[in-house]
C-alpha cells in the first residue's frame, strides 16, 4: 500500500463529489414517490407548502431527455418569403412579390434554396433588373449599384442572421417559460429545431414559439369610413345571390356574408360580429380581390383577440374591427412588461413602459387623439382600443381583454423576450407520453442490469479473484458516470442509456489487458507482486490509445451531431473517463492491497 496515499486521496474526492451532486437525484426520486402515494388533497397542499424546495431538487437533480420524462419535439421554419417581403419593406412592388411567392413554390417542388431561386426566377423575368431596385443597407455596404450576386449574398447574410436571433429569442422565452434542460439548435440554412422534455401542455408552447410579439398602437377607423363600407359590402353579396335566386324573400335569407357575419356591431369602429368557427369563412368573403377594392384604403379589418362576449347557446362571439393601417408605435420602445389586474374588473392585464423615445413619441399620439380610440394589435390581433383620456407623458400603457393569468404571464414573457425577426411556422411536432418514457426507462434499466450481470459473471469465472475486483470497479464506473453527468448539467437520453451499455464491456477491456498482461508475468515465473506491477506497466499504452482514440470519436459526435447522437456521445466521453479512473486507480489499489505481503496469492484465473 506504500505510495497509494494519492489515489485513495483521488477515489474518496472522486466518489464524494459523485455522491454530493447525484444525492439531489436521489432526494427528488423519493419525494416524488412520496408525492404520488399521498391523497389527491394532501398533495397539492404539500407540493405548494414544499414548491420552491421541490424546484430546486427538480433543478439540481440529474435531467432526462425528451424520449425518457416525455415531452415536445417542435421543428420550426423561419418564413423566408415573408421574411424578404417585409425586408424590402416600401420597395416591394407586385414584381418582387409575384417573383417571391412564385420562387417560393418552385424551391418546394424541385428541393432547392429559396434564396437562389428567387434570384434566378427575377433574372430571367427581369433580364436588365437590379435586385439592389428593393434591397438598400448603408452598414451592410448595399446601395443602388449593388450587383444582383451582392444582393444574393447579403439576403442569405440576412437569412442567417434572422435564424441566430431567433434562436436566441426562443431559448429566452423557453427559459423564462421554465424548462429544464431544453434543446434548441439548427437545421439547415433556416430552421430551429426545439426539444422541451417534461411540457404537456402543448397548444401553449406552440402560440409561445410562434408568436412573433409584432406589438402595433394605431388609430381606429372613422365610423363613417367603416359603415359606408359595410353597406357597400353587404350590397355587393346581395346582388350575388340575387343573381343564384329567384325572390326577394330568399335573397334576404341566402346572402352569403349575413350568414355569418352580423353587422351591427357595439360600436360604430366594428364591422360585425360573429362566432369562432365562422372567422374563418367571413375573412374568405372579405379577402375576395372584388370585396377588397370596395374597402377604404387607409383601413384593415382585424379580429379581436378575446371574445367579447357569449350567446345563450355558450357559442363565444368575436368582433371585427376597423383599424388604421398605418402603424403609430410599435414594441420595440417597450422596456418593461409585467402582469398586473384591473381593479375595476380583477382581470389580468399586462402593464408596459415604454424607452424615452417611445414615452416622447406615446404622449405626441395621444395628445392629439383624446377622446379617439387607439387599438393595441398584437400579431395581427386587436387586444383592446381604449378611449384615450388625456395626454400620456410617462410613457405607460396597458394591454387588457386576456384570458387568464398564464396568457398574461406569457404575452410578458414574449415581450421581454423581442420581437421575432421572422415568422416561424411549425413544419413538425412530435410529443412523446410519459408512459412512453416510463417504458423507455424500464427497458433501458433492465438491458444495463442485464449486461452488467453477464459481464460480471463472465468476470468472475475467467478471471476469478481478478475478476471480481473488475466488477467492483465496474459497479463504481456506473455510479461516476451518473455523477459526472449531473455535474456537468447533461441530459440523459435513451441513447446515453445505450451508451451507459457500451461503457459496460468498454469498462471491463482495460481490465481484461492488465489481467492477461499480468497472467504472462507469472508464467515467465515473477512473484506476484513483479507480476502485478508488469502487467499494469506493459498494458497502460494500449489501455490509453484505446480510449483516447475513442475520447475524440465521442468528441467528433458531441460536435457535429444532433439531439440523441449528442446525448449518446455525451455519455460514451464520461463513460471514457470513468472507466480509466476505474481500471488504473481503483482496482490497482484494491490489487496493491490484496498483495500487500509477498506470500499474498491472488488468482488472475
Amino acid at each position: 500500500m506504500k505510495g497509494n496515499g494519492t489515489k485513495i486521496g483521488f477515489i474518496v474526492a472522486f466518489l464524494a463529489l459523485t455522491i454530493y451532486y447525484l444525492w439531489p437525484t436521489v432526494v427528488n426520486t423519493l419525494e416524488q414517490n412520496y408525492i404520488e402515494d399521498l391523497p389527491e388533497a394532501e398533495r397539492a397542499e404539500y407540493v405548494e407548502e414544499n414548491a420552491q424546495r421541490l424546484q430546486e431538487l427538480r433543478q439540481n437533480s440529474l435531467s432526462l431527455g425528451l424520449d425518457l420524462q416525455g415531452g415536445m419535439h417542435v421543428t420550426l421554419e423561419v418564413g423566408t418569403a415573408q421574411f424578404l417581403k417585409e425586408l424590402a419593406g416600401e420597395n416591394a412592388d407586385t414584381t418582387l412579390i409575384n417573383v417571391i411567392d412564385d420562387a417560393k413554390q418552385r424551391a418546394l417542388e424541385n428541393d432547392t434554396d429559396f434564396i437562389e431561386e428567387m434570384v434566378q426566377l427575377f433574372e430571367e423575368r427581369n433580364p436588365d433588373g437590379r435586385l439592389s431596385r428593393y434591397y438598400r443597407s448603408d452598414t451592410e455596404n448595399i446601395t443602388r449599384r449593388s450587383t444582383n450576386e451582392e444582393i444574393r449574398q447579403y439576403l442569405v447574410q440576412q437569412r442567417e442572421s434572422a435564424v441566430d436571433r431567433a434562436m436566441e429569442i426562443i431559448r429566452s422565452r423557453v427559459d423564462r417559460y421554465g424548462v429544464t434542460e431544453p434543446a434548441i439548435f439548427k437545421q439547415g440554412n433556416n430552421r430551429v429545431v426545439v426539444e422541451l422534455p417534461g411540457v404537456s401542455n402543448k397548444q401553449r408552447i406552440r402560440d409561445l414559439l410562434k408568436g412573433t410579439a409584432r406589438l402595433e398602437f394605431r388609430l381606429v377607423g372613422e365610423p363613417d369610413q367603416i359603415s359606408n363600407a359595410k353597406d357597400r359590402v353587404v350590397s355587393y353579396y346581395d346582388q350575388v345571390s340575387s343573381d343564384t335566386t329567384d325572390t326577394v324573400e330568399q335573397r334576404a335569407t341566402q346572402n352569403p356574408l349575413l350568414e355569418v357575419l352580423n353587422p351591427r356591431g357595439q360600436n360604430p369602429y366594428t364591422f360585425g360580429y360573429t362566432t369562432g368557427r365562422d372567422t374563418a369563412r367571413v375573412n374568405e368573403l372579405l379577402q375576395r380581390p372584388e370585396v377588397q377594392e370596395l374597402m377604404p384604403r387607409n383601413v384593415e379589418l382585424m379580429w379581436g383577440a378575446t371574445p367579447f362576449t357569449e350567446t345563450e347557446q355558450g357559442q363565444e362571439l368575436f368582433e371585427l374591427i376597423g383599424v388604421r393601417s398605418e402603424v403609430e408605435l410599435t414594441g420595440d420602445v417597450i422596456s418593461e412588461a409585467s402582469v398586473n389586474f384591473d381593479q375595476a374588473t380583477n382581470q389580468p392585464r399586462v402593464s408596459m413602459n415604454m424607452n424615452a423615445e417611445g414615452a416622447r413619441r406615446w404622449a405626441r399620439i395621444t395628445g392629439a387623439n383624446i377622446g379617439k380610440p387607439i387599438a393595441i394589435v398584437l400579431d395581427g390581433y386587436v387586444y383592446s382600443y381604449p378611449n384615450v383620456e388625456t395626454k400620456i407623458s410617462n410613457g405607460r400603457s396597458s394591454i387588457s381583454g386576456l384570458g387568464s393569468v398564464t396568457e398574461a404571464e406569457d404575452l410578458v414573457n414574449i415581450l421581454l423576450s423581442g420581437a421575432l425577426p421572422a415568422p416561424l411556422d411549425i413544419v413538425e411536432e412530435r410529443t412523446v407520453g410519459a408512459t412512453l418514457g416510463e417504458e423507455s426507462i424500464q427497458a433501458g434499466f433492465y438491458s444495463t442490469v442485464i449486461g452488467l450481470i453477464i459481464v460480471a459473471l463472465f468476470m468472475m469465472v475467467y478471471y476469478r479473484t481478478g475478476g471480481a475486483i473488475a466488477d467492483l470497479a465496474l459497479m463504481l464506473n456506473i455510479i461516476f458516470i451518473l455523477g459526472i453527468l449531473a455535474a456537468f448539467k447533461a441530459t440523459l437520453t435513451l441513447p446515453g442509456i445505450a451508451g451507459i451499455v457500451l461503457t459496460i464491456g468498454m469498462a471491463v477491456d482495460a481490465n481484461v489487458l492488465i489481467f492477461d498482461r499480468i497472467r504472462e508475468e507469472q508464467r515467465a515465473g515473477k512473484t506476484i507482486r513483479a507480476a502485478v506491477e508488469g502487467g499494469y506497466s506493459n498494458a497502460m499504452s494500449a489501455i490509453m490509445d484505446a480510449n483516447i482514440t475513442t475520447f475524440f470519436v465521442g468528441i467528433i459526435l458531441y460536435s457535429f451531431g444532433v439531439g440523441p447522437i449528442k446525448g449518446f456521445a455525451v455519455t460514451l466521453m464520461a463513460g471514457i473517463v470513468a472507466s480509466l479512473f476505474s481500471a488504473i486507480v481503483i482496482t490497482r489499489v484494491i490489487v496493491d492491497y490484496l498483495t500487500r505481503d509477498k506470500s499474498a496469492e491472488i488468482s488472475f484465473g
